[in-house]
């Protein structure tokens, strides 16, 4: 649910320092031109592996308001989840939560996912396996429904922000798609191909929002969604981020 929601609902898109301070540290050494692949990193399920702390935040808020949907377990936040967010608690409480009762039980999820994800680390192999992309010629960049203010310091704090272009959370209330986002997210790299980029997450949302810019996408089965739902989409789907990066490199020769 959405700590990205994996999705947020797009505010007017703002500039912020910690954009350029990436966009920088990312160029090619020397100014040089961009590699033309490029991969666009979902953070929350993907490379942020943050799913206990999504579930604790879960059923802690759930427990909070008093709604009584039993406990929320992986294969059943799996099996449930999509976005808008708030169609994923009607198919937990059986209709659609007022906007009152979603204000409550968002500012509670986030409450609590503050909380637990300090506990949480990068994917296995993830710090790896960006060196290797970049180490290639090729670029890439975060995309995330995580809040813009919350997750640059994330990020830093773990040590890759020299790998990325660009990093952008999401500005604006939670709860909604990706697909606004990935088209300013773009617009932002004027030197990257749609066509030449490929989408690497855990969500359908983020294979929505690729298709819809005219990029690839590559699903991952780690983060928020069943295999059975990231199938349905039609994209490749994968068990690590080591075949997801194999797959982007597949699909953009």
């Amino acid at each position: 649910m959405g700590v990205n929601g994996d999705g947020g609902a797009m505010g007017e898109f703002e500039e912020f320092e910690e954009f350029e301070e990436f966009g920088e540290i990312g160029r090619v050494a020397g100014g040089a031109a961009r590699p033309a692949a490029h991969i666009v990193w979902d953070w929350n399920g993907t490379l942020f592996h943050d799913m206990e702390a999504v579930l604790a935040a879960t059923n802690a808020a759930f427990a909070e308001i008093g709604f009584a949907v039993g406990r929320v377990t992986l294969e059943r936040y799996r099996e449930l989840y999509c976005v808008p967010v708030p169609r994923f608690y009607e198919r937990l409480i059986g209709r659609l939560p007022s906007e009152a009762e979603w204000q409550v039980m968002d500012r509670a999820f986030q409450q609590h996912y503050t909380l637990h994800k300090d506990h949480c680390a990068l994917t296995d192999g993830a710090e790896a396996l960006l060196g290797e992309w970049g180490s290639g010629g090729h670029s890439q960049s975060i995309l995330s429904m995580y809040g813009h203010e919350e997750l640059v310091p994330l990020v830093r704090g773990f040590g890759i922000e020299r790998h990325f272009l660009r990093v952008d959370g999401r500005i604006g209330p939670s709860g909604g798609t990706k697909s606004e986002q990935m088209v300013r997210h773009l617009k932002e790299l004027p030197d990257v191909d749609p066509a030449r980029t490929v989408v690497i997450g855990d969500a359908v949302d983020d294979a929505v929002a690729a298709l819809g810019v005219g990029a690839r996408a590559v699903l991952y089965t780690g983060g928020s969604h069943s295999r059975a739902a990231l199938e349905a989409v039609g994209v490749p789907v994968v068990d690590t981020l080591k075949e997801a990066v194999g797959e982007a490199a597949k699909v953009v020769a």
